[in-house]
């Protein structure tokens, strides 16, 4: 075993915690995600205001229990939780670079993915941990740098199957791995696994909730 690899464990819909060397660190811990989704960790990255994304209740929760973990989220949702927390809020955007939970992160995208015309676009930024796992929130943003394992929003009202493979082909991670995904239901997972499987050009898979995978 490597004890410098790092540990993935999904949670529910587009919640993942990163682990490596006793830190953790919880991406999108939302309204969908387990109630305790931010227990014990150390960090906390949010792509976007979304409450699928950002469950502040759960953000304050992570936060007050332990007193030295610390968010980085873009601007709509650091200015919800700023003042309770000062000096550990962080407001980031597309190209910034930072180290949390020990690990080192790099900030890329702007925007939230077109729902419809007529919604205005909202901001939104994905994240690539320890250069090697990308979580891209709610777009479909291609990082300028290489992706070993792509969380993948594998189904969304702002999405269709045909953009999830092409972005998988454009992303060309090792591997992919199924988030944005509690809306998806058992009868259509063999479809979404088949074809993203057949045409995405990669190792794809998924993992239930709760299951954990070594990196």
């Amino acid at each position: 075993m490597n004890a410098s690899s790092l540990t993935l464990t999904k949670k529910t819909h587009s919640c993942v915690r990163l682990e490596r060397g006793g830190q953790s660190l919880v991406i999108d811990p939302g309204g969908f995600s387990e109630q305790d989704a931010t227990a014990g960790a150390d960090a906390f990255l949010v792509t976007h205001e979304h409450p699928d994304h950002f469950d502040e209740e759960r953000l304050r929760a992570g936060l007050e229990a332990n007193p030295a973990a610390q968010l980085w989220t873009l601007r709509s949702v650091a200015e919800k939780l700023t003042a309770a927390f000062p000096g550990r809020v962080h407001t980031v955007g597309h190209g910034d670079t930072f180290t949390a939970a020990g690990l080192d992160v790099q900030v890329h995208g702007e925007l939230h993915a077109v729902i419809h015309p007529d919604i205005p676009r909202i901001t939104n930024i994905g994240f690539l941990v320890d250069g090697s796992v990308f979580h891209p929130g709610d777009a479909l943003t291609v990082p300028d740098h290489p992706v070993d394992t792509l969380m993948l929003p594998v189904m969304a009202p702002w999405s269709k199957i045909s953009e999830v493979i092409d972005y998988v082909r454009e992303v060309k991670p090792r591997r992919a791995i199924d988030v944005h995904d509690a809306l998806l239901t058992d009868l259509a997972r063999p479809i979404y696994d088949k074809q993203i499987g057949a045409l995405g050009g990669t190792d794809h898979g998924r993992l239930a909730p709760g299951d954990a995978t070594r990196l």
